[in-house]
């Protein structure tokens, strides 16, 4: 096990799909040396029937790493996992939460929630696949049934199979009538299901998830539960997580400042477009592939619209020079100060 693994899932970073990619990822690590980062979701059938480097390909830096997978079939999950496993990844987490249509044609996500005995075959059989740790990530409840027996129960017969860390999503995932968005914003939140799911599994690492946006709120948590995982606010607001290492991981070693973690960003972008930039007939990497997750790394400072501006400059995107970061933070002199 490397000392990375050996780092504490006190805080972490949700999957999400289209944003947590490799160079989100990358870009969160220059601001958060400690916290755990996990994928988008990649389904059983992308890693088996499709490009295996493209999926599960990461840079070194992003350790501590999670594969968050997609799939209901014992025998798949456990080949993807082993998959994960040889790629060097530090975890691997299955999907019980995502309330997508496509997810829930192809019978996996929430819709498993309603199936423990099949999470269980499920997380059993990558277990005897994989030398690291297997985790879900759930919901509370789907449709109508919201009652704390409910997941009370499906994280008891998951927990039997030998999974030792849950990621509750406290909310009901609506299978029927809301999108994925609304999914995260109109089933209330209910963290007192969280708090209960501790002490009824004390020897369980329970972690919550959704709507939690300021060190406050984890704080809370943090009074009741093992770990906090942040979804949208550290896409939005990255630099939240500046602090983290010193608040949650006794880390003092100083944090990098906004202008830091951009010059941090030029070597990597620059060797990224060298490797992977456009090709003859168009393909390739885009520029704008990484700097759209960096657009909210000014979020709250005066200027922040006009880095988000330059950012988004589809001309100078164009052009494929990193060093339209530094014009970006050029752009907000009155505050230079502050991000320096």
């Amino acid at each position: 096990m490397t000392q990375a693994t050996t780092r504490k899932r006190t805080i972490s970073v949700a999957p999400m799909m289209d944003w947590t990619d490799r160079h989100c990822r990358m870009f969160h690590r220059q601001i958060t040396r400690h916290a755990w980062l996990y994928t988008e979701m990649v389904t059983t059938g992308a890693l088996l029937h499709g490009d295996v480097q493209r999926h599960l390909d990461f840079n070194d830096e992003e350790h501590p790493v999670a594969l968050q997978l997609g799939g209901s079939e014992p025998d798949d999950l456990a080949k993807s996992a082993k998959l994960g496993e040889q790629w060097g990844y530090d975890e691997i987490n299955l999907n019980c939460g995502c309330p997508s249509e496509r997810v829930q044609k192809g019978a996996f996500g929430a819709c498993l929630m309603g199936e423990p005995a099949l999470v269980a075959d499920c997380v059993k059989a990558m277990r005897d696949a994989v030398s690291i740790e297997v985790t879900v990530k759930h919901r509370i409840g789907i449709d109508d049934v919201d009652s704390y027996d409910f997941v009370r129960d499906f994280v008891g017969t998951i927990a039997q199979a030998g999974c030792n860390t849950f990621i509750v999503h406290a909310r009901n995932a609506i299978l029927k009538g809301l999108s994925p968005k609304e999914n995260r914003e109109i089933p209330p939140l209910k963290p007192e299901y969280a708090y209960r799911l501790k002490k009824d599994f004390p020897e369980l690492e329970i972690i919550i998830n959704g709507g939690i946006k300021t060190v406050e709120e984890i704080d809370l948590h943090l009074r009741h539960l093992d770990g906090v995982m942040l979804g949208r606010e550290a896409y939005h607001n990255p630099y939240l997580m500046a602090s983290f290492d010193a608040r949650y991981y006794q880390d003092e070693a100083p944090a990098k400042t906004r202008a830091e973690v951009l010059q941090a960003m030029i070597p990597y972008i620059a060797d990224q477009l060298a490797r992977h930039g456009k090709t003859a007939n168009g393909g390739g990497l885009r520029l704008n592939s990484i700097t759209r997750h960096m657009l909210g790394l000014m979020t709250g400072l005066p200027g922040a619209r006009a880095f988000r501006q330059t950012l988004s400059d589809s001309r100078r995107l164009a052009e494929g020079d990193p060093a339209l970061l530094l014009d970006a933070m050029a752009r907000m002199q009155p505050v230079r100060a502050l991000v320096a």
